[in-house]
């Protein structure tokens, strides 16, 4: 094979090797551009579900303390209920004593 021929023909190689080495880098670049792009919308998704499970729990956390309030307002309800009944059975014995408490205090004094 003549000088000249040898010579193209490695231009020739070394032309496709530059352009295979150019095209594999610009594959790299939109691989790594890709993952990225891949990495960001995984990270944005965490994000919102993330979210969505601080907003859910907060909810649920937000019915259970409204739960607990509710029983502690029915349970001071019903022992104030109780307390009024208890007093409302010791108004006789009260006035009844005052009313002994008066006239001991009254003979006392005559």
């Amino acid at each position: 094979m003549p000088r000249p021929e040898v010579l193209e023909r490695i231009k020739t190689a070394e032309s496709e090797a530059d352009d295979i080495v150019a095209e594999a880098e610009a594959d790299r670049e939109e691989r790594i551009a890709d993952a990225r792009q891949e990495a960001e919308e995984i990270r944005q998704q965490a994000e919102e579900e993330a979210r969505e499970y601080e907003s859910g729990r907060l909810e649920e956390a937000r019915e259970e303390i409204e739960e607990e309030r509710q029983a502690v307002l029915q349970e001071g309800e019903s022992e104030r209920k109780r307390l009024i009944r208890d007093a409302e059975s010791n108004v006789e014995e009260a006035v009844e004593y005052t009313i002994d408490q008066f006239e001991e205090a009254v003979n006392a004094q005559t």
